[in-house]
């Protein structure tokens, strides 16, 4: 008895003591994210709209850099996880939608809420969907190269598209509420489909040295261009990725018929047919079958 509790001190002991600072590395990239989140909603409110825009970005970097800060310095945790799914939805979810509606969809009072509405709902349910996934033993690996659905930050960048292209083309049509509905809408429902899309994880984090130069050669130019036209940037950015899309839709569906024929070639060797030679029961010369007699 006394030996049990020694053991238990000793873990509560373990679990209380003090850890690198750099621990909380993962969990503070989260906070900001969730700092920035908060801040567009502010800007919003303030009428800054593109100050609320850069914030919201600036959620999406962070949001980008705890989880692969995580993996790196390998102290990924559950509370992590849950803080980032919070993260999400706030930054994400709850702030682009109070910046449409804040900006165009106010037009139309109740049923511009209710849009805005329903783009919330959906993103709570694809992060809901997002972290039972990971938690599915059956899970097929191909899938690890992809979403199923679009991700909240990419669904945050493509709503706000049509803001973008206001502050890019110094014009107000972009601000109409019914461009502004449809592409709330077509969002919010990609979030929630079975489509897959390419996962972040398919970009290599090892560059060989031959392409050192000219990946820093492209970082630079990106750079360039976000200070210079900065929502041309943005814009670009956005377009290459709806792109994607259809490109993801494709190779999704090659590499899970690839997988369903690898399994089924598998099964069909593990169990031979009914009539072949292993499946018939021995002859012996007495007439019998294979069992002892």
């Amino acid at each position: 008895m006394d030996r049990m509790k020694r053991r238990e001190r000793w873990k509560r002991r373990k679990r209380l003591q003090s850890r690198p600072l750099i621990h909380l590395v993962p969990n503070a990239f989260t906070v900001a994210s969730i700092c920035f989140g908060l801040s567009a909603i502010r800007y919003g409110l303030d009428g800054s709209y593109q100050t609320a825009v850069v914030m919201i970005i600036l959620a999406g970097i962070f949001d980008g850099l705890d989880g692969r800060s995580a993996r790196l310095l390998k102290i990924t945790s559950k509370l992590g996880a849950e803080l980032d799914s919070l993260a999400d939805f706030l930054s994400f979810g709850v702030a682009p939608a109070f910046l449409i509606y804040l900006w165009s969809l106010n037009e139309i009072k109740g049923l511009g809420w209710a849009i805005a509405l329903f783009y919330v709902i959906c993103a709570a349910l694809r992060l809901a969907r997002f972290n039972s996934e990971l938690e599915d033993p059956d899970r097929p690996p191909w899938m690890t190269r992809f979403f199923t659905g679009m991700p909240a930050p990419a669904a945050a960048g493509v709503v706000l598209v049509p803001m973008m292209l206001t502050f890019a083309l110094n014009q107000d049509w972009p601000s109409h509420w019914a461009l502004n509905a449809l592409t709330m809408i077509a969002v919010a429902l990609m979030m929630v489909s079975s489509v897959k899309t390419f996962s972040i994880k398919m970009m290599t984090t090892r560059v060989s040295p031959q392409y050192w130069l000219p990946t820093l050669v492209g970082i630079g130019v990106i750079i360039a261009s976000l200070v210079n036209v900065p929502w041309w940037t943005l814009l670009t950015v956005a377009a290459i990725y709806l792109v994607s899309l259809p490109i993801g839709i494709i190779t999704a569906r090659r590499l899970a018929a690839q997988s369903e024929a690898a399994t089924s070639d598998e099964t069909s060797t593990q169990d031979p047919p009914a009539n072949s030679d292993e499946a018939r029961p021995i002859q012996l010369a007495s007439g019998a079958t294979g069992k002892e007699s």
